[in-house]
This record gives C-alpha cells, structure tokens and sequence, in this order.
C-alpha cells in the first residue's frame, strides 16, 4: 500500500507528494517541525507536543494553519489511511510560498502544513539491547535551541560524527563553560557521583523535550526526585549512570561517553526504574506512586 502524506490541505501518495520551489521552509528553513508517537493507536503526550508546536510558531511569529482540535483530526487521519497503530507521526509548518527574500512575505501567504507517519518497533520490552554509546562535542547551534526548527544542520553534522565514530548520540556541551546541553535529538540525563537524578535546566539554550516533561512527571508522582541543575563533561567522568530521552528514544542507558564507561558500563538501577516507569506511561498504565 502507497503511504499517504497530508500536503496543504491535500492527502496524497506519499511518492507524489511535493512543495512549491519557493516553499521558505525549502529555501530558508522558515518553519516548526514536531514528532509525536504513536503507541497501540494512541498518541503518546499529544498535549505536550502540540502546546510546543504552538509556543514555537509563536516564538517566530507564524499562525498555525488551523486550530488544535482540527490539527488533531488531521493526524488521526493520516494515521487511519496509513494503516498505521505503532509509529510516529511527523508535521511540519512553514511560513508558506514567497518570492525569495529573507523578510517576511510583504503580502501575507499561507502557511504551510505537511503530515506524513512512518512505522517504527514498539516500545522495546526491556533493556536487553537498548542502550548506546556517545561522543561529546561543541555545541554550535544558533542561540534559540528552545524554538523546534526546522533549521537542524549543525544537528545534522554533529549525528553522522557520532555515526563516524560508532556512537548512537552526540551529546552537545558550551566550548566556553564546558556546561552539557543536550543531545542532537535527545535530552540528556545522569545520575551523578551522589547519585541525584540531573538534567540542565531549561533556557532558551535548550529544547523543552516533550519526553522529559513527562518523565519528570511520572517520577514526582512516583515519589522520585530530579534536579533540574547544570552539569559539566567533568561531572560525566564521575556519574554513575547516564540516559537519553526523546519521542524515537523513549528511556535509553548511555554506556559509555568518548569510549569511557560510565559507571560499571552497564544500565544502572535507576535508569532500568525509569525505563520501567515510563513504559507503563506510553501504554497507558496506572503510575507507581509512592506509598
């Protein structure tokens, strides 16, 4: 069966789906993009995604195409034609088609909007084979890390050097304080020397993953505590654990960093805890709260 894309207002075979030469997400990445997953036909923290969706189009002052309620229908549908119950689903909103010139169009056009689902494995059944090696590099991305662009080349490029190097993720760090920010496409966590659950805190240097908000959801009604405080690469040679956490990662050990073990070099208690909690939050299940 033909995948079925949603191109401006239009459910197309995917093989023929296309945008206008001038498109400026195209030609300048003028646009937001968001992936949400999709478990047993469920979207998994759909609120979450689309509230950032919105608070990124807004933060480059672009409209959304149409309303919340509707954007969902358009989702579920693309879903339906695919025939698709686990999987993620991938829009993406630009600022529409221009005459090339990097102000805003003079004249108002429509904003664009473009679907398309893909499937993907289930969440996995344990840690057996889920975990990853990572590099560490310079973060070099522009300043509005928080903002979902679709502008994505250093993210690109710092990917395929993990890739180069056999890693799974770059985790990215300030050249000047030596502060850990992220990963390309993940958020990063570590149980550090104390053996505090840490993430670094939110700014406009760090993208607020839809993943974490609900990760540290489920583990302030599980009774479990996480500091939303900074971290050095000198803080990562002394960790006990360290994990990922992204819509495609969902909660994933990170074993070693630039070919140093972390810990003993396998997943540790608490990221098999989080592991477990999580999972019963992307299947729905009730939370473990504490007794």
């Amino acid at each position: 069966m033909s995948r079925i894309a949603y191109v401006n207002g239009r459910y197309v075979a995917q093989r023929d789906a296309c945008v206008n030469i001038e498109d400026r997400g195209y030609q300048f990445g003028d646009g937001i993009y968001e992936v949400v997953h999709l478990y047993d036909g469920r979207f998994v923290d759909a609120d979450l995604h689309l509230a950032r969706l919105e608070r990124s189009v807004r933060e480059i002052r672009l409209d959304l195409p149409m309303p919340l309620a509707a954007l969902r229908l358009v989702l579920a549908e693309v879903a339906r034609r695919n025939r698709v119950t686990e999987g993620l689903l991938y829009m993406q909103v630009g600022r529409g088609v221009a005459r090339r010139d990097h102000a805003f169009p003079k004249v108002p056009v429509p904003v664009s909007l473009v679907v398309t689902v893909r499937r993907i494995a289930p969440y996995p059944a344990s840690l057996d084979g889920w975990s990853m090696s990572v590099i560490t590099l310079p973060d070099f991305r522009w300043a509005r890390r928080d903002i979902k662009s679709v502008n994505l080349l250093p993210n690109v490029l710092a990917r395929q050097a993990a890739r180069e190097a056999g890693a799974g993720e770059a985790i990215l760090y300030d050249p000047a304080t030596r502060l850990v920010a992220e990963g390309a496409a993940t958020s990063f966590w570590i149980v550090d020397a104390e053996g505090t659950i840490r993430i670094p805190p939110l700014g406009e240097a760090i993208l607020p993953g839809c993943t974490r908000a609900a990760l540290l959801a489920e583990m302030a009604a599980a009774g479990l505590r996480a500091e939303e405080r900074p971290f050095s690469l000198d803080d990562l040679a002394t960790a006990r654990e360290a994990f990922i956490t992204s819509a495609t990662s969902f909660v994933k050990p990170v074993l070693a960093v630039d070919g140093r073990p972390v810990g003993d070099g396998q997943p540790g208690p608490v990221t098999r805890r989080l592991f477990d909690l999580f999972a019963r939050h992307v299947k729905g299940g009730p939370r473990n709260r504490a007794a």
